[in-house]
């Protein structure tokens, strides 16, 4: 069940990008362009807090549930800490995912509840911009031979 998971979560990283930069960068063209915020930037941040949704639910069950890494991890917090990988996937990798989550699902209600379409494609921006960026530091990209993870 694990690698099932592991795959599902690996090929839903790509989804998460795609549905981000497409967010990201209707957002830019709203600010650039300052055009009107219209239903297909709200679908591209909906899909974009989809996305990060379904993946931050695989995410907790792959890590409270089915991963052996994690477990081993769990069971001598000390000894992970000191191993870069445990402690990427125990710690580092969690907290970057949570706090991309909250900041999609802050940026998406503010833009929700900004007065004007400017300030909902700055706000849009700001908070997918950032989203984006730990996203990218989050993922175990296979050229971070220490995390050993393949493209899917």
């Amino acid at each position: 069940m694990h690698n099932t998971l592991l795959i599902i979560h690996s090929i839903l990283r790509w989804a998460i990008l795609l549905t981000g930069i497409w967010a990201f960068i209707r957002a830019c063209k709203g600010v650039s362009g300052k055009t009107p915020f219209t239903a297909a930037d709200n679908k591209a941040s909906l899909f974009f807090s989809i996305s990060m949704d379904v993946q931050f639910l695989i995410g907790l069950l792959m890590y409270f549930i089915t991963s052996p890494l994690i477990k081993s991890a769990l069971s001598d917090m000390g000894a992970a800490m000191k191993d870069s990988t445990l402690r990427f996937f125990a710690v580092e990798h969690t907290t970057m995912a949570l706090l991309a989550l909250i900041l999609v699902h802050i940026g998406r209600s503010k833009v929700k509840k900004a007065a004007t379409d400017a300030k909902k494609h700055k706000t849009a921006l700001i908070f997918y911009g950032i989203a984006l960026l730990l996203i990218l530091l989050l993922i175990p990209w296979p050229f971070r031979t220490a995390l050993g993870r393949g493209w899917i």
